[in-house]
């Protein structure tokens, strides 16, 4: 006899699926910031998941990342953030800059794949304005972003083109099977954990790991 299904178990379905959401979300950060930087030959850049209990309010997040920036703090104009710094300097600065920016785009652009997949629907950067990412809880991710741009960039055309440039790069990390498994493997682990911080030595084995395999997988 097919069971009917209840208010209650609809209820559980959303809210195991905005967990999930929300896992990936996470875990695409994560994984720009540790594997992306590594690939970038960027330093390495401490940060933790601190993992929430969700079970009275779904629209809390169930994880958050904190930290994992390679800029701490932003200068105050464009003068002072470009100064009087050497050549080399500056380029750091630059690649940190975009390197940021990139991880920050990389969790909502995650977990509108997650979306896609589990809906059976095409996704791609022409199907994905930039400002559907507030649908995929980017919203502070992307005043994060506007706040970069400002500061390094003083004309507008000039931001809305190095934006586009690096939605696409975010995007092609994502949309890559390697770290794809990473972060669904890295989600799964979120979602499984009873701990309230996920350290960075543990979130690291996990994306290693799985990144590992993907790659080895992908060889044969």
């Amino acid at each position: 006899m097919k069971r009917k299904h209840t208010l209650n178990d609809l209820e559980s379905v959303d809210y195991i699926s905005l967990n999930k959401k929300t896992a990936i979300h996470e875990a695409g950060h994560a994984a720009a910031v540790f594997l992306g930087n590594k690939q970038r030959q960027l330093p390495p850049i401490f940060f933790q998941i601190m993992v929430k209990d969700c079970s009275y309010n779904h629209d809390d997040c169930i994880a958050k990342i904190e930290g994992g920036r390679l800029i701490h703090t932003l200068p105050a104009s464009l003068e002072q953030a470009n100064g009087h710094c050497s050549a080399i300097h500056k380029h750091l600065y630059q690649q940190a800059f975009e390197a940021d920016i990139i991880n920050l785009l990389a969790g909502s652009l995650a977990e509108a794949q997650y979306v896609a997949r589990r809906d059976n629907e095409l996704i791609s950067p022409l199907l994905l304005p930039l400002s559907a990412l507030h649908n995929y809880g980017g919203t502070d991710d992307l005043d994060a972003v506007n706040d970069y741009l400002q500061c390094f960039i003083a004309d507008k055309q000039q931001q809305e083109k190095k934006l586009a440039e690096l939605f696409l790069l975010a995007f092609d990390f994502i949309s890559d099977y390697s770290h794809w498994y990473a972060i669904n493997a890295l989600a799964d682990h979120i979602l499984k954990n009873s701990n309230r911080i996920i350290d960075y030595s543990e979130v690291v084995t996990v994306l290693d790991k799985h990144f590992s395999v993907a790659k080895t997988h992908t060889l044969y």
